[in-house]
């Protein structure tokens, strides 16, 4: 049996093949990502790779950057080619959680920018239904009333804190609420419901965004899933 790490990093430079010389490519966050960044960094560094990056964090940013790669703000292209990221959680019908690492924002802005979008995850990331927790970024003016309207609603939300009990603060210095639930509702409806919720900037549902997933698997073997028609499970 392969160890996480390995699945991860199986899966990471698999993803890394798709990039071209001359894309502009998003780069998302996450343990499995860093794998990505490092093959991308590789194939700059060895096969002369011209690509500008899109960061979905600060992090990824610096990372990207240390390893040769040029990054650029989202504003500041006109397109994104293919952007590669994580994910908590994914389902059969590629509805995914995202936002553990606390850059959901940033990633969805550059999803929803992307012509095609490639999740890389590891095959304990896969479920039938969403069962993770959900993140939940909110304006730091009112958090604490919107955290009893969540609360309210049966949500059971719990402050992202960091390792000094401080509220974790996201890229754009928002706080994270993170959702629980005994049977996780309707993702689409559920979406909706909380984008119109004064005080929330984003969740962390992920909905008709995927093209493709790529799953390291336990037997160390790669699997590629486009969204449509097959099935994940």
């Amino acid at each position: 049996m392969a160890d996480q790490t390995a699945l991860k990093k199986l899966a990471g430079y698999r993803a890394a093949e798709f990039v071209e010389d001359g894309m502009v490519v998003g780069i998302g966050s996450g343990s499995t990502i860093a794998f990505v960044v490092e093959a991308l960094g590789k194939r700059v560094a060895e096969e002369g790779l011209k690509i500008k990056g899109v960061p979905t964090s600060d992090k990824t940013r610096r990372t990207a950057a240390k390893l040769g790669i040029p990054m650029h703000n989202v504003d500041d292209v006109d397109h994104i080619d293919i952007t590669i990221d994580g994910a908590d959680q994914i389902d059969e019908n590629f509805a995914a959680i995202k936002g553990g690492g606390a850059a959901l924002l940033w990633e969805k802005i550059v999803a929803v920018n992307s012509r095609r979008n490639i999740w890389v995850v590891d095959d304990t990331k896969i479920a039938p239904q969403l069962t993770h927790y959900l993140p939940v970024e909110v304006i730091p003016y009112g958090a604490e009333q919107l955290f009893k309207r969540l609360k309210q609603k049966g949500y059971e939300p719990t402050w992202r804190l960091d390792q000094n009990g401080n509220p974790v603060r996201t890229d754009s210095a928002n706080f994270l609420f993170d959702l629980h639930f005994d049977k996780m509702p309707d993702p689409f409806k559920l979406g909706r419901e909380l984008t119109s919720m004064v005080g929330v900037v984003e969740h962390g549902l992920f909905l008709n965004i995927v093209d493709q997933v790529i799953v390291g698997r336990d037997d160390e073997t790669i699997a590629v899933f486009d969204s449509h028609p097959q099935p994940l499970i």
